[in-house]
Formats: structure tokens, sequence, C-alpha cells
């Protein structure tokens, strides 16, 4: 009886370990996928921006004469894009979706809430490596740039760090912070949020 119940035991074991290494295999391929994919809508998105755009001498932007206005938006594979997040300390150039959903984490950082030209901008990204997974690197100051279709710069400075459980989205999105972003923590049981402020 014992040795049947530790056969049992072993194979259960067994099945576990396979199913832990299915998975972390299944995690690195799709990690891999979505760098590559938010690669390839970089090189896509530095064509459409680098069009070149009418700038009249003086002339005030849009954005700060209706800072509630939509945010223009380039569509690359059938998906909207808002423009894209760089983080040089952390050597990240990446496409931001205009809008969330489960789908397009998969496929790069997406906007959560929020404006760049409201300064209440949230960006939230998949703990992958190549997305926000080392956003826990940031150091206060580090430096954060956003650059909108139309190719408004917006440049900001890590100044906080913060955990928030999955179910404080209204603390997410209601922060006095002009850039917040975030992603889950290892685990998945919180929200690793860095917030940023505009640069000087």
């Amino acid at each position: 009886m014992k040795s049947k119940k530790g056969v049992i035991l072993m194979a259960l074991g067994g099945l576990l370990i396979a199913m832990a290494v299915g998975l972390t295999g299944y995690n690195l391929i799709d990690e891999r996928r979505a760098a590559a994919s938010a690669g390839n809508v970089m090189e896509e998105l530095d064509l459409i921006m680098a069009q070149p755009h009418e700038e009249i001498e003086g002339l005030i932007p849009d954005y700060q004469l209706a800072p509630e206005k939509e945010m223009p938006t380039a569509k690359v594979d059938d998906n909207n894009y808002a423009g894209y997040i760089s983080i040089p300390s952390l050597d990240l150039r990446l496409p931001v979706l205009s809008d969330w959903s489960y789908p397009n984490l998969k496929i790069a950082p997406c906007r959560y809430s929020g404006t760049a030209y409201e300064d209440n901008f949230v960006i939230c990204a998949h703990n992958y490596r190549s997305h926000f997974g080392r956003l826990k690197n940031l150091s206060t100051g580090d430096a954060v740039q956003f650059v909108d279709i139309d190719g408004n710069v917006f440049d900001y400075v890590a100044a906080d760090m913060e955990q928030l459980k999955p179910e404080d989205t209204f603390d997410m999105i209601t922060a006095d912070w002009p850039l917040s972003l975030f992603t889950c923590t290892t685990d998945g049981q919180l929200r690793l949020t860095v917030r940023c402020d505009r640069a000087q």
C-alpha cells in the first residue's frame, strides 16, 4: 500500500514539474514574441513619424491650446498607437497603444487612462523584461520620455515608486502625477507603479 502511494506521489510530482517547465517555456516564448512585435511596430512608427510636419515658428502646439483633445494615433497592423515611450536607463524604447486590453498588452505597453496633454497619463505593460519588467530598477531622477504621434516630446523624471493592489484602480488614475507607469509584480499579486514628474 505504501509503495503504491509513493508511486502516485512521485507521478504527481513529476507531472507538476513538467507543467512548471512547460509554463516557463511558454512564458519565455511569449516574451520573445512580444519583444519582436514591439520592435517591428517601432520600425513602422519611426517611418510614420519621420514624415515631415509643417512647423511654424512661434506657433503654440494645438495640445497646449486644447489639452482636453484626444491624442492623435497612427495605425500599424490594425492597432492604433499614441506614440512611444523611452527610458534610457533601462535601454527601452517601446510603442504605446492608444487603448489597453489584455490582448493589446501582449503586443506593447498601453495607455491605461489620461493623456500627456492633461498631465494625468497612465501607461501599463506586461512585466516582460522587454516591456516593463525592469521598472523596479529605475532610480529617482531617471529620465522618461513620451513622444506622441505628432512628434510632441514630453520629458519626465522618475520621482516615486509604490506598490498598489489590483483593485486600487482609483488610486492609480487619480493620483496627482503627470505620468504613471505600472506593471504586475513577479508574483502577480501587486502593481509596481512608478510615478513621474515633468522634467524641469
